[in-house]
């Protein structure tokens, strides 16, 4: 009999899945795989800011604050308190679905989570303008621009932080409450944009309490307490599966500081951001594509500014799942990959879009950093120092083409083998899942060293 819990159900009932580099390395595909085999489907961390694209027998769906596990039959898919929620997005996501044939009558979302309204979004591109104008008119010597959507997520956690004038879901549920916080945020917020933009229009605040009540009637259904609901399905055996946002290189505190996100990306957020403790976790399966990317402002010491980066950029359609924007493409950062798989814990890692480097005639991977005349194998959390680090390069000899009918390890031809063997001895931990293609079944599902 499996060993029991405090929460009464089996040990090592749970799987994180998070993201090694910059974001977009193909966690929803890994989700998606895994879904089935799981009870529920988790989020942790993260808003409208972050897109998974899942490929379901040649359709794609693009998901933003709905979990992949959503196109999983009979699964319940939790959008946990760590999460910001735009709920008119969020509507128009489960709307989008539905007219495509997808349930989702398994949605719940925590009652704790933080709702992302108008003037939040209006900040954010505040913010970034004003960062933008005193970098470019030298009245600043700080980083400039972030590099957010505008999605309004880091003024949504600001205001999570504030308290006084942060509605949850759960709120909206009370139009009386609502009323009363919006109230409050507008006042607040109509002075403060006044002070940033003279010529700003005023807050519609009648409009915006409105359409919060009514996103409160339509999601009623959804919003529950979470936390009680994942440690009873733990109490009943079943298995939970947690979905990171956004990825580990972004995280608040272990990212390319301040080039970051606002949430708790790596798998230490999945505690604050569920309820439920990491000691329940059995399983962490980090993601990382084959080489980098990054969308946004910061550092990334092995990026690419030529026609093979170009070339990658093309072959693996590297373009925002949520703005549409291209996305900066780099040769693979083993030293950030380390430093990610350590912070995380990470028990095995699916290595994505394999298939995206044939073409390339010497695939390169970064081994070390020389900072001056000092070579480090250790990554550096912090956007200034690691902008001015030259990375090292190993060389590796060119990958064959036709991996996207490979289906199995063996399948694969000796350079793209010898690829993967590199990145697994370098990083130290075993590669269990390869990309070679979008869909469920070009995932080579191989055994641990």
């Amino acid at each position: 009999m499996p060993e029991a819990n405090q929460s009464g159900g089996r040990s090592g009932a749970c799987t994180a899945v998070v993201g090694l580099q910059w974001g977009d390395e193909g966690k929803g595909k890994v989700v998606d795989l895994l879904a089935e085999s799981h009870d529920a489907t988790v989020r942790y961390n993260g808003g409208a800011n972050a897109g998974h694209s899942v490929v379901v027998k040649g359709e794609r769906y693009a998901l933003h604050l709905i979990p992949s596990g959503i196109l999983a039959k009979g699964k319940a898919a939790v959008v946990g308190n760590g999460v910001v929620v735009d709920p008119e997005k969020l509507i128009e996501e489960m709307a989008g679905l539905e007219r495509r044939g997808v349930d989702v009558s398994g949605l719940i979302i925590s009652d704790r989570a933080h709702v992302v309204l108008d003037y939040h979004k209006i900040e954010d591109g505040l913010r970034e303008d004003i960062l933008t104008a005193a970098k470019s008119d030298k009245v600043s010597s700080g980083p400039g621009q972030i590099g957010t959507t505008r999605r309004g997520i880091g003024p949504a956690y600001a205001d999570k932080v504030n308290r006084a004038t942060a509605l949850r879901m759960g709120d909206l549920l009370r139009p009386e409450i609502v009323r009363e916080r919006i109230a409050m945020a507008c006042r607040l917020k109509n002075a403060m944009f006044k002070g940033l933009s003279p010529t700003i229009e005023p807050l519609d605040e009648r409009g915006i309490t409105e359409r919060a009540i009514e996103c409160g009637r339509r999601l009623a259904p959804n919003i529950r307490d979470t936390a009680y609901l994942l440690h009873d399905l733990l109490a009943q055996g079943k298995r939970l599966l947690f979905e990171g946002a956004n990825a580990t290189l972004l995280d608040v505190d272990h990212g390319t500081y301040p080039f970051v996100t606002s949430s708790s990306c790596a798998v230490s957020g999945i505690g604050p951001g569920t309820g439920v403790p990491p000691s329940k976790l059995s399983r962490v399966i980090g993601v990382a594509k084959a080489y980098s990317t990054r969308v946004g402002a910061g550092p990334m010491p092995t990026e690419l500014f030529d026609a093979v980066g170009e070339g990658i950029r093309t072959r693996g359609r590297e373009f925002g799942t949520t703005t549409g924007r291209p996305r900066r493409v780099g040769w693979l950062d083993l030293v950030a990959l380390r430093y990610s798989a350590m912070i995380n814990g990470a028990s095995e890692i699916a290595l994505t879009l394999l298939d995206v480097l044939p073409g390339v005639e010497r695939p390169r991977v970064c081994v070390a950093y020389r900072i001056g005349d000092e070579k480090s194998e250790r990554f550096i959390p912090d956007g200034e120092r690691l902008a001015k680090v030259e990375p090292n390069y190993h060389e590796l000899d060119a990958i064959e083409p036709g991996l996207s009918e490979c289906r199995t390890f063996a399948d694969l031809p000796p350079n793209a083998r010898r690829y993967v063997e590199f990145v697994e001895r370098f990083v130290g931990v075993p590669i269990t899942i390869i990309g070679v293609g979008p869909g469920r079944e070009q995932s080579l599902i191989r055994e641990h060293w």
